[in-house]
């Protein structure tokens, strides 16, 4: 791997940093269902510059861009606090990629235009009650009935239902099949009849969460993504998108914080001190080696980005970066506890920023498969160890 920025690299950088300079909202991400709008907006300003869709092929209106020059956007976008993807994150993340990968021409033509115009907001209904970390174990199921699938059953824990226009649907099509033989991955009109959706509502009033209800309902075969039983196939290529380089902003955001947090305890002392935290000897060796541990991310994601560019396809060694950048993330925001103490609840604004990320670690090491479920990735596909029983 060649470590050396290019002129063309060098040139890139200062370009996306002057657009996003110019162009990040200055205003916060709204709160519930105007959250959405805000998102719509942004994405279309990113498609309206030609900021959408970097890495994606000129053909299907991306701009072609290498992967190296993805993971510069990635870093200037963190630095300069750009707007998370918020109800975009499936459709640019998820959807998108899997269409360009495994789709007929005929879904790619339908979608992916309206994906990166931000006019298309998709949700993911892979979990089920009982079937979360571990999605093998999906129950939802598809009956193919002449040119449909009719699909009955339940999702959970799926971001944005309510206001999505599609959804990436994982549903079990074969009768009698178990673990991942015999799944499809459809593309779902949030629209069609027989859904029903019900938000779940936090104990912040919000609800970013839906159980997802269908009834008997009617999709068309054509929408099946990759061969209908191979469902498994086209949904772990959809988690390897997830996980090949959506972490390059989240590592860059951690290695931002902790600067943060340094300024912070060289400046204020510890819960029931009176000298700056950054004179303790167990402080500084615990950010000292948040450090290390930040360089060692930026290497892995530097690691795999070099073999994608080289041809191959994000799998199970993108788990690897997701249980190290949950690990990092959850230590760092325990260390930032033990040096704020109960200040967090005061409402300064550099305080509050941790409390948040502190509960923030706690939920994201969750969300798409638990540390459990990821060690079990990397020991089957990575290194290749015996299946536990």
């Amino acid at each position: 791997m060649d470590l050396d920025w290019s002129d063309q690299d060098v040139s890139f950088r200062k370009e996306v940093r002057g657009w996003l300079a110019d162009n990040v909202p200055k205003s916060e991400r709204p709160k519930g269902p105007e959250g959405a709008d805000f998102d719509r907006e942004w994405q279309r300003a990113l498609h309206r510059d030609g900021w959408a869709g970097l890495a994606w092929p000129e053909a299907y209106g991306g701009r072609g861009l290498s992967l190296i020059q993805l993971m510069i956007w990635y870093e200037e976008y963190a630095k300069l606090d750009g707007p998370s993807l918020g109800t975009m994150f499936v459709a640019q993340a998820h959807a998108g990629p899997t269409l360009i990968a495994l789709g007929t021409e005929a879904q790619k033509q339908k979608h992916l235009n309206g994906i990166l115009k931000g006019d298309e907001i998709w949700c993911q209904g892979f979990s089920e009650p009982g079937s979360g970390s571990d999605l093998a174990s999906l129950r939802c199921r598809g009956v193919v009935d002449g040119d449909h699938i009719v699909v009955s059953g339940q999702k959970i824990w799926t971001s944005y239902a309510e206001l999505s226009d599609y959804q990436e649907l994982l549903i079990r099509t074969e009768a009698g099949s178990v673990r991942h033989k015999g799944l499809s991955w459809v593309i779902c009109d949030m629209k069609s009849p027989g859904i029903t959706i019900h938000p779940i509502n936090k104990l912040t009033g919000h609800a970013e969460f839906c159980s997802v209800f269908y009834d008997e309902v009617r999709i068309p075969l054509s929408n099946v993504v990759g061969d209908v039983g191979q469902g498994w196939k086209t949904a772990m290529a959809t988690l390897g998108f997830e996980r090949g380089t959506a972490f390059i902003g989240e590592m860059v955001s951690l290695m931002l914080r902790l600067e943060r947090l340094i300024a912070y305890a060289r400046s204020n002392p510890l819960p029931g001190g009176n000298r700056p935290a950054w004179s303790d000897d167990s402080v500084r060796r615990k950010l000292a080696l948040h450090r290390t541990e930040i360089a060692g991310l930026r290497a892995l994601n530097y690691a795999n980005l070099s073999r994608y560019a080289d041809g191959a396809t994000p799998g199970g060694e993108g788990s690897i970066v997701k249980l190290c950048t949950n690990d990092v993330s959850k230590a760092i925001n325990k260390t930032a506890v033990e040096i704020i103490g109960d200040r967090l609840l005061e409402a300064g604004d550099a305080e509050a920023e941790w409390w948040a990320a502190y509960l923030d670690a706690i939920v994201h090491a969750i969300g798409g498969g638990t540390a459990e479920i990821q060690r079990e990735i990397i020991a089957d596909r990575v290194l290749e160890l015996p299946r536990s029983r």
